[in-house]
């Protein structure tokens, strides 16, 4: 079973926060830091120091939203069933996939060339179709860089000695042994017991 959609869409542009303050950085006017600055804006006497600035927050700040939104389920995850992982097999992350916008970003892509932002965004929607398709939505760099890492498990649950096999996210590095999961979809979530 896929991740819904919805929350897909949610963890994919989380994972994009770092680009989207590569694009924000690159429409700043740097050339008005040394104007005085003046509040309420005037049209007249004052500017937002950004190249077309509703593109450029909104993206910054949906992803920001995006990000906050995928770390604070990961932590609010309450893992409840008693689990003992038998196997653990650590999934490599193809960073290919979230390094090509990154690259794109510095061949030109700006918020001012609308019909370059537009192809960028349909290259987006293709890689996260592509990454929620494939169930890959989970290795992003975004997660790895908070330390979470997906594995394929042979696990089996308490009292019972039938072995089931699936992916767990994890944070940090999953060992054999006794664990609390939790499944969201085809993903569980795995915490130590002591944490509990």
């Amino acid at each position: 079973m896929q991740l819904r959609f919805v929350t897909a869409i949610v963890v994919f542009l989380g994972s994009y926060l770092p680009l989207a303050l590569i694009l924000f950085s690159q429409n700043v006017k740097y050339s008005s830091f040394g104007k005085p600055f003046c509040w309420p804006l005037k049209a007249a006497s004052c500017a937002l120091p950004l190249q077309n600035a509703g593109y450029s927050i909104g993206f910054f700040i949906a992803t920001l939203a995006c990000f906050g939104l995928t770390v604070l389920a990961l932590a609010l995850v309450r893992t409840t069933q008693d689990v003992t992982v038998r196997e653990a097999e650590y999934v490599p992350t193809d960073l290919m996939n979230y390094t090509l916008p990154y690259v794109v970003s510095f061949m030109g892509i700006n918020y001012q060339e609308t019909e370059k932002f537009v192809g960028f965004c349909v290259f987006l929607a293709w890689m996260f179709w592509i990454t929620h398709k494939s169930g890959q939505i989970f290795l992003n760099p975004i997660l790895i860089a908070l330390g979470w890492r997906l594995y394929n498990i042979t696990y089996n649950f308490a009292g019972s000695a039938d072995l089931h096999k699936g992916r767990a996210l994890v944070k940090g590095h999953l060992e054999p042994g006794p664990y609390q999961q939790w499944p969201v979809q085809d993903i569980q979530i795995i915490k130590p017991q002591e944490s509990q």
